[in-house]
């Protein structure tokens, strides 16, 4: 049975999941993992989607408010792989949409690296814009931002 949960990093599960989440970027990014990492903290997210099948955590992400720029910034991403392809993170990327509505923002933001392909294609299906880059990830050749305005 698949469940969405809304919850906070202090969820075992999202924590499980981010711990694999960093272990795969780690060998992705490289020698830039070090630069990307620092602003990944998730000490204190209250904003965690949790997707979870027959009561195991498969998926996630988190929102975090970017308040100079009026927005909510969409981190922490990821589905383990053997339920990749079959929709659940496009599932979790429209429940903290949702979620960022009812908190009153009207646009999503995010960072991700220009080697993470699948990620990329998820954001482009679910109507996110290339913009340019923002924040500690201007000038980062390997960072693609995009942006979402919500409906």
């Amino acid at each position: 049975m698949l469940e969405i949960i809304r919850t906070n990093s202090k969820h075992k599960g999202f924590q499980h999941l981010v711990a694999l989440l960093d272990t795969t970027l780690a060998i992705t990014d490289g020698d830039e993992h070090a630069f990307y990492d620092q602003y990944n903290s998730i000490e204190s997210i209250n904003h965690v989607v949790v997707l979870t099948i027959n009561n195991i955590a498969v998926a996630c992400g988190a929102l975090k408010v970017q308040e100079e720029m009026s927005s909510v910034e969409i981190k922490r991403m990821f589905t383990v792989n053997k339920h990749r392809g079959k929709g659940l993170a496009s599932i979790v990327l429209n429940e903290l949409e949702t979620w960022a509505l009812e908190l009153n923002y009207k646009k999503c933001i995010l960072e991700t690296g220009k080697r993470q392909t699948q990620a990329i294609r998820l954001y482009e299906k679910n109507n996110y814009e290339i913009i340019e880059n923002y924040g500690q990830y201007a000038g980062m050749d390997n960072s693609v931002c995009f942006r979402k305005e919500l409906l």
